[in-house]
């Protein structure tokens, strides 16, 4: 753990630009190649325009959901479930959503996992993606485990962009980090060796940790005094399965900071309007360093990426977590058109900006080994291919979403991750499409992200602390109303579940949306909304709590003919709003009995309970 920076910088001092020099071309033939372009450049595609004017000509494709290495930011300690093979993108479908993709504009795709190096025909799918007319770029990021090895074949094969995953520089730290001994990719075998090919800006991403890393911060910067490197500083973010915590999290200003303190001469380099990063260069070194600033400066107006997951699905935002599966579509004979106007529908859903910092970190959203690879929200092939997949609704906050791929019930089965499983998502029988909403009502759309005088207290998991006492009764027994007027306001969710049996009639009739009603969904999640914010004026000694966030999202269960119900509340306040998501989980189930009471008596009400909490005094609740 002591070794020096210049033993570590020499551990990865090798030529990279020695070899097969690009040609230099003079100002004048750059000036006229652009001016070519501009001139003949044909119009973007509608089909990758969102509704914000957004272009979108960047592709990310997972090549798997496997990793050789264990990281803790990326995903939990015991690994993910992994998707069975049969349900992944095979390489002919991968490399016909590129050539779809790129028709349509997209001139870079990256290659990202799990661990891409570790799939067995990743120097041919490289090979083919070369081949692709207007296909500029080709990226990978990786480990660096398998690179040295590799690289040379990749890079034949027409490999242009590399980013490389490093975090320490210290191996024992590294070991640590990753969970795995050995293979520090700095060492004898690692990506140290082999960058000896003429790649362009050799990129090397660090998440930066606090009570880990950050105290490396200056030790990465001196890579770059003698190295041609861009080392990229990520602000640690929330995926599930990290335990993500604000406190861990070391802002961009506060490493700029630091870095400043050494290097004051530091200066900020011009950027590309679509670039993540903020870039600085201290003068006299070969190399730049760069700031990834997704949780406390979003770059989400400039943004012109897409992502497809291991398992097929297309993922318009890395921290959303709606999704669409192509593998569905391309697997049930979907023509090219029909793959246009689904992939249209779901890049023009895309929102102007992520959920901030708060938000993110409360959100289901796959663990970052799945998303460059489960999602709560999928669309499947519509019966009828030939039909429109654009949403019909124009109620805002409301989503159809359709049916889980046949892996879904079982990715969180065991995983215990907070801040809530899921509710049970189950397969529907084959060829039998499944209903899914969900909803929003957020009286804060432009959240900040959150102060580190607003973070909620960190509290152990486990069975909260409970008073010995009964609160809403006075000392003669009585009942009364708590007084909160000394408590200090927190950042309180909790979730509720109800579940609605219905019976095959009436379920059949609420899955194909023909009860005379209207559509029984739509109509339960709107007053599960309604019923959260009126709590207080229901349940007599409750408190009435200012709600930020709503949202009830239902789901069909075709093995119960049942309707799962699951409701989130969030305030900041002295007291918790649990109440507010039992009410609306209950609201919502009554509700859905009584659109389809006219069908069936029959209909069994249950399951109603809360599924977990988080703030306030006596601690978290988390349902096992």
């Amino acid at each position: 753990c002591c070794t020096n920076v210049s033993v570590r910088k020499q551990a990865v001092a090798v030529d990279i630009w020695g070899l097969h020099p690009c040609p230099v071309l003079s100002l004048q033939e750059l000036s006229r190649r652009r001016q070519f372009l501009r001139e003949h450049a044909a119009p973007f595609s509608a089909f990758l325009t969102d509704s914000f004017g957004r272009q979108h000509s960047y592709l990310r494709i997972s090549l798997t959901e496997r990793c050789n290495l264990r990281c803790q930011y990326c995903m939990p300690e015991e690994g993910v479930p992994l998707t069975p093979k049969a349900d992944l993108l095979t390489t002919e479908e991968i490399l016909t959503l590129a050539r779809l993709f790129v028709k349509e504009g997209v001139n870079k795709i990256r290659l990202t996992g799990g661990e891409p190096l570790i799939r067995p025909d990743v120097v041919d799918i490289v090979a083919q993606l070369r081949r692709l007319e207007g296909l500029r770029t080709i990226g990978v990021t990786t480990n660096g485990i398998n690179l040295a090895r590799l690289l040379p074949q990749l890079q034949k094969a027409g490999l242009s962009a590399i980013n490389i995953s490093l975090d320490t520089l210290v191996p024992a730290k590294f070991e640590f980090i990753v969970r795995r001994k050995g293979n520090h990719p700095t060492g004898e075998h690692g990506w140290g060796t082999a960058l000896m090919v003429p790649l362009s800006l050799g990129q090397v991403n660090c998440v930066v940790m606090r009570g880990l890393n950050e105290d490396e911060l200056l030790d990465f910067v001196a890579l770059t005094e003698g190295l041609p490197l861009d080392v990229r500083f990520i602000e640690y973010m929330p995926f599930d399965g990290n335990k993500w915590n604000f406190k861990k999290m070391v802002s961009y200003k506060e490493m700029l900071d630091t870095i400043r303190q050494q290097w004051p001469e530091l200066e900020r380099l011009p950027e590309e309007e679509s670039s993540t990063a903020k870039a600085f260069r201290i003068p006299g070194f070969q190399g730049q360093i760069s700031f990834i600033t997704s949780m406390s400066e979003h770059f989400c107006g400039t943004c012109n990426r897409l992502r497809i997951t291991a398992d097929g699905n297309l993922k318009v935002c890395l921290f959303g977590n709606s999704e669409v599966s192509l593998r569905d579509h391309l697997r049930a004979g979907a023509s090219e058109q029909e793959l246009l106007r689904i992939i249209g529908a779901a890049v023009g859903r895309k929102k102007r900006q992520h959920a901030g910092m708060f938000n993110i970190s409360q959100m289901k959203n796959r663990p970052m080994i799945l998303i460059e690879l489960f999602s709560m929200f999928q669309d499947s092939p519509p019966a009828n291919l030939s039909i429109s997949p654009w949403d019909p609704f124009h109620v805002r906050g409301l989503r159809l979403r359709a049916s889980f791929s046949s892996q879904m019930a079982t990715l969180w089965k065991g995983r215990g991750v907070p801040p809530a499983p899921p509710v049970a998502q189950r397969r529907l029988g084959s060829g039998s499409p499944q209903r899914h909403y969900t909803s929003h009502a957020d009286s804060d759309a432009n959240s900040k992200c959150l102060s580190p005088g607003s973070q909620a207290p960190a509290t152990p998991w486990g069975p909260p602390s409970t008073s010995e006492q009964l609160t809403h009764v006075d000392s003669e027994g009585r009942a009364a109303m708590v007084d909160v007027g000394g408590k200090p306001d927190t950042e309180r969710v909790a979730v509720a579940s109800a579940v609605v049996l219905l019976g095959p009639v009436a379920f059949k009739l609420v899955q194909q949306n023909q009860l005379k009603k209207g559509d029984a969904l739509v109509v339960a999640q709107l007053a599960g909304v309604q019923a959260a914010k009126l709590t207080s004026q229901l349940i007599p000694l409750c408190h009435h709590v200012a709600l930020s966030h709503v949202q009830v999202r239902l789901e069909l269960d075709g093995t119960r003919h049942a309707v799962v119900i699951q409701a989130s509340c969030r305030a900041r306040g002295p007291t918790g709003v649990e109440m507010e998501a039992l009410t609306s989980a209950t609201v919502a189930s009554l509700t859905l009995y009584d659109m389809c009471k006219a069908v069936s008596r029959d209909i069994v009400l249950g399951e109603i309970k809360l599924i977990s909490k988080t703030g306030g005094q006596r601690g978290d609740f988390h349902r096992a």
